[in-house]
């Protein structure tokens, strides 16, 4: 027996790999569902599902930047008070005073314009593939949400800078929305906060920027990675004689 055999039939190697050996087919997949980080991904599947131009990895693309964007973003929330009297100001100190500051908040922007490209394309190649047929009808629908808070994330975000630019797409923005049939005044009286665009609002940008609409997208994303597998598992099963 080898060291790393021996390390792993110890009293404490056992306490980590709780899986068995990886011997036969049945080994590995109890290894692949006993892994935490592996679990959510199917044992099996095609191997033109893994090659590039399956999906052109736009899923994986959009997950790695949406990643970015919580770092930078956490970065950010460091040197960021949303009020009006604070808000344009902190960022002006942290593009010039801010060690990396600039750079970090540059990356913070480009990563939301390439995610909502990337999952924009994503959703529009699923489409054109027929993708969305069944059995993948309801995961389709979780793509359909998480998009649309991808662009909620883009559009509140769009609001804390509070310079004019900003100031004036918001006032654009949630007047559009208060045209949605049946709830829209609702929609609009719950981004504003008030009749007009102000403190208010700033807070509840923030805190749907910050917090709402990022713990709403994990928890969707997750859905999504779940429905993914197995509806993969699916066409493994079919695909097998």
């Amino acid at each position: 027996m080898g060291v790393k055999d021996r390390v792993r039939h110890s009293m404490i190697g056992r306490s980590f790999f709780r899986a068995p050996d990886r011997k036969t087919t049945r080994d590995v997949a109890a290894g692949h569902w006993a892994n935490f980080f592996l679990h959510i991904y199917p044992v099996k599947m095609r191997r033109e599902q893994i090659r590039f131009r399956y999906s052109w990895y736009l899923g994986a693309i959009s997950t790695v930047l949406y990643g970015s964007l919580i770092l930078s973003g956490i970065y950010l929330m460091f040197f960021y008070v949303p009020s009006p009297a604070n808000a344009y100001g902190d960022i002006v100190a942290l593009e010039t005073e801010v060690a990396f500051g600039q750079y970090i908040r540059n990356v913070h922007r480009w990563s939301a314009h390439l995610m909502v490209l990337a999952v924009s394309f994503h959703m529009a190649r699923v489409f054109y593939r027929g993708a969305y047929k069944s059995p993948r009808e309801f995961n389709w629908v979780i793509g359909v949400v998480l998009l649309v808070l991808t662009l909620l994330l883009s559009f509140t975000g769009y609001l804390l800078p509070w310079d004019q630019l900003a100031y004036w797409a918001v006032v654009v923005g949630t007047a559009m929305a208060a045209w949605v049939p049946l709830i829209g005044d609702q929609v609009s009286t719950i981004l504003l906060g008030g009749p007009t665009v102000g403190a208010a609002t700033l807070l509840r940008f923030y805190v749907l920027h910050v917090a709402v609409l990022p713990a709403l997208l994990v928890l969707v994303l997750s859905v999504h990675l779940w429905r993914w597998r197995k509806d993969s598992m699916l066409d493994v099963e079919r695909s097998e004689p």
